[in-house]
């Protein structure tokens, strides 16, 4: 159960999980605007969401609840840095195009824990913009980026969708939002601090409702029926997110959605 329970660890940690959640939304990504994703494109997406979470959650700046220095950390600093270089190795394949993607991206991600300047803040530091800079991400990463590296043509559906993808980010986001309201300083202001708890989740169900709105309109039916159960599955876990939540509630349950999301999607797909 030890040896489990350390395993379990490692992976989350390590954000493997993180990472698989983003690849899992790229594929969503893929059915839902039917295009076909490349394999480099794939294990680029996954090696540089490790990279980037890992470069923030360790850089010594970001003081999350899930950041412990144990014993694994060597471990979590040697995985990191092979996937540094296995993510460099990824994106020598890309396109010329798709940097015009990554590059602001990934200044996002490292502004995100680097100050701009000396004694400066970080974008973390910036009050509201810690979900939105995440949410901003993953919608760029998870649509734009896989759509323009396949010259899949970039219409007003393309933007629609990765608005709607932004807006399920940022409800992703609360139940952790609502964790670490314990560990954010206040000047911050995440949205529980500055609109309470309640009020927080009431404004995810409306994110949430916005994000059906245009999922009814863009995608078939048996798509929108999908992101609909996924969608009250998100609604249902962040009614219940509570401060003191179960240690894995939302690194590891919340997280594993957008894998759920895929896994029935394919089902549903499949059988339609």
């Amino acid at each position: 159960m030890n040896v489990l329970k350390e395993i379990i660890s490692i992976y989350i940690n390590s954000s493997i999980h993180v990472a698989l959640a983003v690849v899992a939304l790229t594929y969503v990504s893929a059915i839902e605007l039917a295009f076909v994703l490349p394999n480099y494109l794939v294990y680029f997406i996954f090696f540089a969401s490790i990279t980037g979470y890992n470069f923030v959650k360790y850089a010594g700046i970001a003081k999350l609840y899930h950041i412990s220095l144990t014993s694994n950390l060597r471990l979590i600093q040697i995985f990191s840095f092979i996937s540094f270089f296995l993510m460099l190795y990824f994106a020598w394949q890309l396109s010329t195009v798709a940097w015009l993607v990554l590059l602001p991206l990934g200044l996002l991600n490292f502004f995100y824990a680097v100050p701009f300047f000396l004694k400066a803040k970080n974008l973390r530091s910036i009050p509201f913009l810690k979900v939105f800079v995440i949410a901003l991400v993953w919608a760029g990463v998870s649509v734009y980026l896989p759509v323009i590296e396949t010259y899949t043509e970039l219409t007003s559906t393309t933007h629609w969708y990765a608005g709607q993808r932004f807006l399920t980010v940022c409800c992703l986001m609360i139940p952790f939002e609502i964790r670490d309201i314990r560990f954010d300083q206040k000047w911050i202001k995440t949205l529980p601090q500055v609109l309470g708890i309640t009020k927080t989740k009431i404004l995810g169900g409306l994110l949430l409702l916005m994000g059906s709105g245009i999922n009814f309109i863009l995608l078939e039916v048996i798509h929108f029926k999908v992101y609909l159960f996924v969608a009250l599955s998100l609604l249902f876990m962040i009614i219940f997110s509570k401060v003191h939540q179960k240690k894995y509630f939302a690194s590891f349950w919340v997280e594993a959605l957008p894998i759920f999301y895929l896994f029935v999607l394919i089902v549903f797909s499949s059988t339609s």
